[in-house]
């Protein structure tokens, strides 16, 4: 029993005391912490490549490295955090996740940017699944569980909204590094407050962490995105063949394992309920199809419309607006209407939403993309709250940690996935475009390699040859920005339709369990 729920001595019901809201803030801190982080970087990247001058491959390692390390781990974590404790997981991963920051904000080169950003990803993989399966086990009403959800998902997204705001301020006044900084005081107060707020929750019939599992779950999913990667920006190759070969035969062993064992690290036998792998796969489409736009969009704010960073930060705010709304209402209207029309609508109004930005252009003005980002965020809203209780419902609550790092697993996928499959088409475009008459070969070589490597590039050429090449290229990727959008409108079409079968009859829970 936990300090948030306690038992009536004379009736033997759940009395709800209020310091499970206040756990929830501590909750939402963490989500907090990860989701700025990731919003950030978008917007320091021009900044990031002027000062470390990353090749192209190096930004798209850069900016998607955490997800490969996030993604390879979360299960790991979530299982770990099942045995020796989610509180104690959550406030671990807390501090290594401030303690790194100081490092991705001192890096000196693009290597180590690298480095830095994989060891943020393995402090950040004990976050997420952590604060999921606590208010899984801390609001034991499904519909104050499914309003917990949506502070969750809608502070995620407050996250999104502050951190490119707060990000373009800093980035005017200070070096890019600063962006990183402030996640320490968010850090700070989490741990310090998580302390005393907390209650502790484990699974107490888990067994043994496998460490064989953990590896081969992490060499599965590494190898396979790896080599997804690979393949879109550079073709198959002996290094593609063998990372996709290496990464499958792992999760096969992996999964085979997790058979054999009595205490699995991840019990398979949550995909065969349909709800469960039918919201996990929304999750996946859905991230595919928004990161890759969403990781070029700040590039094309600033690089492609001139805006200062905290004019393109205030420019996204938007599409965390409608997700913050409708994230709070989600679950109040999965109820009333039904779980896969809310889910489905959400992805279809995303597609379209994508769809519109396949027309946008260099002087497109800012009302219709503007409206696009609020349809996105409205859409993002209702799917990604729902299909988290979905997940959350599925399972006993014991297996909390497990579920939730499947759901996380299945989001930071979908961003690797979509930042190595759409970013490479932004980039392959972009590479092919003819540099303008007059323009050296050396100057042309490196405004190839990034946008902001044709920007700066451009300054050590005459006036009309700068223009030429600076106004040529951001043609070029925003034709690239076009296409990607159109793959991602059309991935997200498809898993509107996909979720609309597979959540057929599912249903958010209604009645209190006791803890």
């Amino acid at each position: 029993m936990t300090s948030t729920q306690q038992l009536s001595p004379t009736t033997g019901t759940v009395v709800k005391s209020p310091g499970r809201w206040l756990a929830l803030s501590v909750l939402v801190l963490a989500v907090l912490l990860v989701a700025v982080d990731a919003t950030v970087l978008g917007l320091a990247t021009p900044s990031l490549s002027e000062d470390l001058k990353p090749s192209g491959t190096q930004l798209l390692w850069i900016g998607d490295i955490y997800s490969f390390v996030i993604a390879g781990l979360l299960v790991s974590m979530g299982s770990l955090g099942d045995r020796i404790g989610r509180k104690k997981l959550l406030l671990i991963g807390a501090t290594a996740f401030g303690a790194v920051s100081v490092l991705n904000a001192y890096a000196t080169s693009p290597e180590m940017m690298i480095v830095a950003r994989a060891l943020l990803g393995v402090a950040g993989a004990t976050l997420m699944p952590s604060t999921l399966a606590l208010i899984r086990n801390i609001f034991h009403d499904p519909k104050e569980r499914s309003l917990a959800i949506g502070i969750w998902g809608a502070t995620a997204s407050a996250g999104a909204a502050i951190g490119p705001v707060v990000g373009g301020a800093l980035l005017q006044h200070f070096y890019w590094g600063s962006v990183f900084l402030i996640n320490l005081p968010v850090m700070a107060v989490l741990v310090l407050v998580g302390i005393k707020l907390l209650p502790e929750s484990k699974n107490p019939v888990a067994g043994p962490w496998d460490l064989i599992s953990v590896g081969l779950s992490l060499v599965g999913i590494i190898g396979v995105v790896y080599a997804v990667k690979e393949l879109a920006s550079h073709g198959v190759s002996v290094d593609v063949v063998a990372a996709a070969v290496i990464g499958a035969a792992a999760l096969y062993a992996f999964v085979r394992r997790q058979y054999a064992l009595t205490a699995p690290l991840l019990d398979m036998r949550l995909f065969k309920h349909r709800g469960f792998s039918g919201a996990v796969l929304a999750d996946l489409l859905t991230v595919f199809g928004l990161s890759g736009l969403v990781f070029f969009l700040s590039q094309f704010l600033q690089l492609v419309q001139g805006r200062e960073p905290l004019e393109a930060g205030l420019a996204e705010l938007p599409a965390a607006v409608g997700a913050v709304v409708t994230g709070l209402l989600a679950g109040r209207y999965a109820r009333r209407f039904s779980v896969r029309g809310i889910v489905a609508g959400g992805l279809a109004a995303i597609g379209l939403a994508l769809a519109v930005i396949t027309l946008v252009h260099r002087e497109t003005g800012y009302p219709l993309l503007g409206a696009a980002l609020l349809v996105v965020g409205l859409g993002a809203g209702f799917s990604f709250t729902v299909t988290a209780d979905v997940i959350l419902s599925s399972v006993p609550k014991e297996q909390a940690g497990s579920a939730s790092a499947v759901s996380e697993t299945a989001y930071e996928l979908g961003a690797a996935l979509g930042i190595a499959l759409l970013g490479s088409i932004v980039t392959g475009v972009y590479r092919d475009f003819p540099a303008p008459a007059g323009v050296p070969s050396d100057t042309a070589a490196a405004a190839h390699e990034s946008l902001g490597g044709a920007v700066e590039a451009s300054t050590g050429l005459a006036p009309d040859a700068a223009n030429a090449l600076v106004s040529t290229a951001q043609d070029a990727f925003v034709d690239g920005l076009n296409i990607a959008a159109g793959v991602g409108a059309a991935v997200l079409l498809a898993a509107s339709v996909a979720a609309w079968f597979l959540l057929k009859g599912q249903k958010l829970e209604d009645g209190v369990e006791h803890p």
